[in-house]
């Protein structure tokens, strides 16, 4: 996403006392994020931010990076220990459940929102009951929407369109959303890298679902979201930066999480039949861009691809040596 900053820290400040055109009071709105060893991410997000700005910042990491601290040199900011390794869903949980404030903001550490982005988030919400989620659009650090700040409920069709490669010329038809700065675009749910909701719409629908470690759970959330009659929103038009990678467990851990935790979602809502098929096309496409990797000698991004194929396959995943995922089916 494309940074966009109107205005001096100043002006900023100022609007954090004030209504904004949504007529939502900043101090109405905690931001939360979750931490995994991101201390230096975390500082570098909230220097973008007035410290009348609300952060509560959820430590999946035990204070190894001294995050304990922030509270003592950033006012409206509280540190809270998850605990140590209970993943992303269950720590955002923990901000959510903990807060005061009538909305919350979900942020990655290694997004870059501006203040104005979140108010554009929140006076979303606010201003639609039957909004469940208004989320950004991230970009990475070379300014390219990201694959995936959205999606569509995973189907075989989608899943082969997806495996194929064929989102590229067919990008509604895929399981992940990469749409054009400002292009209108339903979808069925949207990413949690930066996403406000109302914190009791949040709470009623059961929040992030804890079975899913990290990956899936934001999808979960759109499914919960359309049975109670409700619906997400993906603004297109706020672009945030992204870098992507820049937190969270090593890359081949991630990339096998992200398989796993797709094979525990499609066994959730699916008999067995549909649960192998589709995690079979999946893996089948992932092998055959580590086969075209493997001739390229990209050999970091082949062990990657293979990484998410036995996470699809086996839908067990592990992070620091410790299971965190295992086979529904």
């Amino acid at each position: 996403m494309t940074q966009t900053r109107g205005g001096t820290m100043d002006g900023a400040t100022e609007s954090a006392g004030r209504e904004d055109g949504g007529g939502v009071l900043t101090h109405d709105v905690e931001l939360v994020l979750v931490s995994y060893r991101s201390a230096h991410q975390i500082r570098a997000l909230l220097e973008n931010l007035p410290e009348e700005l609300p952060v509560v910042v959820v430590d999946n990491a035990s204070d190894v990076d001294g995050l304990s601290q922030l509270p003592a040199q950033r006012r409206n900011t509280r540190y809270v220990d998850s605990g140590g390794g209970k993943g992303f869903a269950r720590a955002a949980n923990m901000g959510a459940r903990t807060s005061t404030h009538e909305f919350v903001v979900f942020g990655n550490p290694d997004s870059r929102p501006t203040l104005e982005h979140l108010q554009t988030l929140v006076a979303d919400v606010a201003g639609d009951a039957t909004l469940a989620a208004s989320a950004a659009t991230m970009a990475g650090v070379n300014g390219k929407v990201e694959l995936g700040v959205g999606g569509w409920e995973p189907t075989a069709a989608r899943a082969l369109v997806h495996a194929a490669g064929l989102h590229k010329v067919f990008p509604r038809a895929g399981l992940y959303a990469k749409p054009a700065p400002g292009e209108l675009l339903e979808v069925d749910w949207t990413t949690g890298a930066c996403m406000a909701v109302r914190r009791s719409t949040f709470l009623a629908l059961g929040c992030f679902d804890e079975d899913f470690y990290v990956y899936n759970e934001d999808m979960m959330f759109g499914r919960s979201a359309r049975a109670a009659g409700l619906h997400e929103k993906l603004r297109t038009d706020v672009i945030v930066p992204h870098a992507a990678g820049g937190s969270g467990a090593p890359s081949l851990e991630m990339l096998r999480l992200r398989g796993a935790a797709m094979r525990r979602y499609l066994g959730r809502h699916h008999g067995a039949a549909t649960v192998n098929g589709i995690s079979s096309v999946l893996a089948l496409g992932y092998a055959v861009r580590t086969v075209q990797c493997r001739v390229l000698r990209r050999t970091d991004r082949a062990d990657q691809h293979w990484a998410y194929v036995k996470g699809v396959t086996t839908g067990r995943a592990s992070v620091a040596g410790r299971v965190v995922m295992e086979r529904l089916k």
